[in-house]
């Protein structure tokens, strides 16, 4: 395609309602961008949650989106390290690359960072620019499935377990929300880490498959605490993808010393911590956010070696999102929803 030709894409136009396809103008490319063609883009539960307002930087209209990859189709003039045809992959996010966060890697604290899908258009898109700084290169080996999720689920939790959850091998690991499609990579990832993976799940129909991606007990919500300590006195680690529902309860499963790290959150309200508990048993909480381009490439190694996939739930076309949406908000889904654009 050439400047001044149009693409397909979805658009979010007011909150509250579904996103609608529209045709557009081929987006414009800085000097430090790249234009990506995209084949799949993948559907994040963030994604619903930009459309319910529960991000409030959101400029609209907006192309939703933020699992990217693709075949680049041409580059700016300040770009480096990066040609057309390159297999890519990006973050979910474009750092300014200045900031003390930036220059010490820790991209994903960048406070001066634009979001793709919420203050940049996103990946609802047939192409989209990319800034370098954003980029990875994507190996031969790695599938696009697993391309795309890189940088939203799979280096998200990497980046929760091993650079502020401190995993080690031969830990006990609880995964919340084990059947969702940030849960069932999760438990993936922390078997490929050498942890043993317990799943929280409270969809049966689930069960198999979370056993068959590395769980080695499943716990229900409502009774999880306890079970956990009945079979295993408590969990060295917590990887809480769900938020406030499940909350209470997983920090009742944590040993003494043991640590939540918090990934997700599907309610707004507030949560009392129980302090003296903190105190008496020496657990930490940490908040962990997204990831950055070398959490994206160790990732993709655990991919290439065979440890870790993408698990599908099914592929849509770009009319079919609110489709989507309303299977996720239904827990329908069991692994990631992708968009099939091209």
């Amino acid at each position: 395609m050439k400047h001044g030709e149009e693409m397909r894409a979805s658009f979010l136009e007011k909150l509250n309602e579904f996103p609608v396809v529209k045709e557009t103008a081929l987006p414009n490319t800085a000097p430090d961008e790249v234009l990506i063609r995209q084949n799949i883009t993948g559907i994040c539960y963030r994604d619903v949650l930009t459309m319910e307002g529960f991000f409030p930087r959101v400029k609209l209209p907006i192309i939703p989106g933020h699992e990217i990859t693709g075949i680049i189709e041409s580059v700016g003039s300040e770009v480096q390290g990066f040609k057309v045809g390159d297999r890519v992959a990006s973050l979910i996010y474009s750092p300014c690359g200045e900031c003390a966060y930036c220059r010490s890697g820790r991209t994903n604290l960048c406070l001066n960072k634009r979001t793709y899908g919420e203050t940049l258009n996103g990946s609802y898109a047939e192409y989209i620019s990319v800034n370098v700084r954003s980029l990875v290169k994507v190996p031969e080996t790695v599938d696009e499935e697993s391309a795309a999720i890189s940088a939203c689920v799979t280096g998200m939790v990497y980046h929760a377990l091993v650079k502020v959850g401190r995993i080690m091998k031969g830990e006990t690991l609880l995964v919340t929300g084990a059947g969702g499609g940030v849960g069932i990579h999760a438990v993936q990832i922390g078997k490929a880490l050498g942890a043993r993976v317990i799943a929280e799940s409270s969809s049966e129909w689930k069960n198999e498959l979370i056993t068959k991606y590395g769980a080695e007990a499943i716990v229900r919500p409502e009774n999880m605490d306890q079970e956990i300590k009945r079979l295993y006195g408590g969990v060295d680690i917590i990887l809480e993808t769900v938020g406030i529902p499940t909350f209470e309860k997983s920090f009742k499963s944590l040993s003494p010393g043991g640590r939540i790290v918090v990934i997700g959150n599907v309610s707004p309200s507030a949560f009392p911590l129980p302090l003296g508990v903190m105190i008496l048993k020496g657990t930490g909480i940490y908040g962990s956010i997204s990831s950055t381009t070398d959490d994206m490439i160790k990732v993709m190694g655990l991919v290439t070696q065979g440890k870790i996939r993408a698990v599908e739930h099914e592929k849509v076309f770009l009319e079919d999102i609110p489709k989507a949406y309303k299977e996720m908000k239904s827990r329908n889904n069991l692994g990631k929803i992708f968009v099939k654009i091209h």
